[in-house]
């Protein structure tokens, strides 16, 4: 399975378009290569670099979305998914782009997004946490792969 972006390549930086300092919208999105057998979708965007300062866990969920129909294999720039929104860190059920503080080193974050093949559509509601939907796959994991960008507002 593959994820990738018109917009940036695998570690390379976001463009700010994606950013809270651009428009803050969701970038082009490509999916290929899905198993077969494959019921559903997950796409999870989290950084792992948040200073202990700001969170204990140092993780910022980004985007949750879940039941993700497998014929969707292009999500436009800015677009509303179909599937299930889960809550990201903020508690909205929505795309929220990257955000580094600058006053914290290191400045610059890594944002991954994650995506999962499943054999099963999820049972949770709008709104489910990434742990809760992550809980609700194990198991049921045919395929994952990322991409991963990078940004930094120094």
């Amino acid at each position: 399975m593959k994820l990738t972006s018109s917009a940036f390549e695998h570690e390379s930086t976001i463009p700010e378009k994606y950013t809270c300092d651009g428009a803050n919208i969701n970038p082009p999105l490509e999916i290929s290569e899905i198993p077969e057998g494959a019921v559903s979708l997950v796409l999870i965007m989290d950084d792992p670099d948040v200073p202990a300062q700001i969170r204990e866990d140092q993780m910022f969920d980004h985007w949750v979305h879940f039941n993700i129909p497998i014929s969707v294999t292009r999500i436009e720039e800015g677009s509303v998914i179909p599937g299930i929104a889960g809550s990201n860190t903020r508690g909205t059920p929505a795309y929220t782009g990257p955000c580094p503080p600058p006053q914290y080193q290191p400045s610059e974050h890594r944002y991954y997004f994650k995506l999962y093949a499943l054999d099963i559509m999820l049972d949770l509601a709008e709104g489910a946490t990434k742990k809760e939907v992550e809980t609700a796959m194990e198991g049921h994991v045919l395929a994952q792969t990322e991409l991963m960008g990078r940004y930094d507002r120094s």
